[in-house]
């Protein structure tokens, strides 16, 4: 009886021991978790359901529950109706675009591209993390009246428009930013995702005819789809939220043509609208939410 009962309790105390040890490592990113992320997420649902302003910050009593005004007054507010257009407007034409040009680099870099691949590799994932305030400096040079864009048009006999300054021109420049430092993503996920591919595959759709369109059709494209599901959700996540872009290039402007919620919300804190700015990025995460999982519902039966 001792004897069985013996090596349980050793087991039950090495057991204690590594739970311990595991909680240890485990302590300082909890921390770090609590202070960053939950305490100030739970803090800012709290804002989000009262009138809180900048100036309520010296008497915090002032300040009134107001349940779900804030929500109510998000909804019928145009400017965040018209924001939430303007995303939709970046989600839907950004992540194909972005997409499709990092599968094409993809697919020329594992297949069409040997001689210096790593150069080429190196170069298209540039924009990914190159200073993103450089390169907005250099796009807002470049698409100015008298800038590069319009330079070049003029060689070719066309008078470029102030692009930034035109409601209707301003947001494909914003989408071509966002596109331009997010399809090297796309690209190194999807060459990943090309190089898992077992080459005897191909070996064997050849010798049965099938031509390069065909097997692009029938191997490369059904054998992604996980990582297909994996970048389409990456990059609409980003460009739900997407910020840096419109605020650096034209702060929303013209005529609030390029703002997105994710601006609006900065727009709301600025101001002093600490409630409402709550609320907004609230919405804003719902969204993330819905979206990628109707993505997951679309895309992961078939992967």
């Amino acid at each position: 009886m001792t004897s069985t009962l013996v090596p349980g309790a050793r087991r039950r105390a090495r057991n204690s021991r590594r739970t311990a040890v595991a909680w240890l490592f485990l302590a300082p990113f909890a921390v770090v978790f609590l202070l960053y992320t939950a305490i100030p997420t739970v803090a800012a649902l709290g804002f989000s359901l009262t009138d809180l302003r900048g100036s309520d910050l010296r008497h915090p009593l002032a300040v009134d529950f107001t349940g779900l005004d804030n929500y109510l007054r998000l909804f019928q507010d145009p400017t965040f109706l018209r924001d939430i257009l303007n995303t939709a407007v970046f989600v839907a034409v950004g992540v194909p675009l972005t997409m499709a040009i990092g599968f094409a680099l993809a697919l020329a870099l594992n297949s069409g591209i040997r001689r210096m691949r790593g150069v080429f590799r190196t170069v298209f994932f540039a924009p990914v993390v190159t200073n993103v305030v450089a390169v907005a400096l250099i796009w807002q040079y470049a698409f100015t009246a008298g800038g590069t864009v319009n330079t070049a048009l003029g060689y070719v006999g066309l008078a470029g428009p102030n692009w930034l300054d035109d409601p209707h021109l301003a947001m494909p420049v914003v989408i071509l930013l966002g596109v331009w430092r997010n399809f090297g993503t796309a690209m190194v996920l999807f060459l990943a995702g090309l190089q898992a591919v077992p080459e005897d595959v191909y070996e064997a759709a050849a010798l049965d005819g099938a031509g390069r369109w065909r097997q692009l059709r029938h191997i490369t494209l059904p054998l992604l789809l996980p990582t297909t599901l994996m970048v389409s959700v990456l990059l609409t996540v980003f460009y739900l939220q997407v910020f840096d872009e419109p605020y650096l290039l034209t702060d929303g402007g013209p005529l609030g043509s390029t703002e997105s919620v994710s601006l609006y919300t900065y727009h709301q804190f600025g101001s002093g609208q600490l409630g409402m700015s709550s609320a907004a990025s609230f919405v804003m995460l719902l969204l993330v939410l819905l979206v990628s999982v109707v993505q997951f519902r679309l895309l992961r039966p078939r992967t």
